[in-house]
């Protein structure tokens, strides 16, 4: 890794590891906005923190997830939700959030599918993945908020339900997307995923992590880190 690189991801770890300043006593100041960080993907891969994955004690019940999404008031589970915002042709919204017609774009596998029955919701990083890599150690209140996290877009994605239960729980040492095009979005997605949430990567991992960033010039990894 060149040494500008190497700089560069040095100070985004100093700034993710370190509170910020105490405030001089006086008024609170109003929160900061909370603005994205935008890195070329293989600085941002080089910031992962480095761990062995242990999935002692994982089970799927521990992330609860589907719960009422991020707008309560409008009936809709975070899955309808998700799939309301990546719809490429809204479908009709029914009693109960019932979605009747629409079409979506699978990226993994680059397919138009239609109705919303025949999507996944995939975890870019899934649930046990995320447990292997920091979650264990999370309260079950983080846990849900990672399971159904919609304040990044690339966190939850709507794809054919084939390709969601090809992938399960592989990182991507063990499983990418089968379109071509769909790689440098996928390791970009992942690698904000964990950025945004403080996980790890294993050794494997990152290294195929490297691989594709090698290959992605001019491919950057946009992340805001998660309250």
């Amino acid at each position: 890794m060149k040494r500008s690189a190497a700089a560069a991801a040095a100070a985004l770890a100093m700034a993710l590891s370190f509170p910020a300043p105490a405030q001089a006593s006086g008024p609170p100041a109003a929160p900061a906005a909370v603005v994205p960080q935008v890195l070329p993907i293989g600085v941002a891969v080089s910031a992962l923190p480095l761990a062995v994955e242990d999935r002692t004690g994982y089970q799927r019940t521990s992330f609860r997830h589907w719960n009422a999404g991020d707008v309560p008031a409008d009936g809709c589970n975070t899955r309808a939700e998700v799939l309301l915002a990546e719809a490429v042709v809204h479908p009709e919204i029914g009693p109960g959030c019932t979605l009747t017609g629409g079409t979506w774009w699978s990226y993994y596998d680059e397919r138009e599918v239609t109705p919303a029955g025949a999507l996944d919701i995939d975890h870019m990083v899934p649930l046990a993945e995320a447990w292997d890599s920091g979650a264990a150690e999370w309260t079950p209140a983080r846990r849900e908020a990672y399971a159904n996290d919609q304040g990044q877009p690339a966190s939850l994605v709507a794809v054919t339900a084939r390709s969601n239960r090809s992938k399960a729980d592989q990182d991507p040492a063990e499983w990418l997307p089968p379109a071509p095009d769909a790689l440098c979005r996928y390791g970009a997605e992942w690698t904000a995923t964990k950025l945004r949430w403080g996980l790890a990567v294993d050794e494997l991992e990152r290294d195929r992590l490297l691989d594709i960033a090698a290959g992605c010039g001019g491919t950057d990894v946009e992340f805001t880190p998660a309250p």
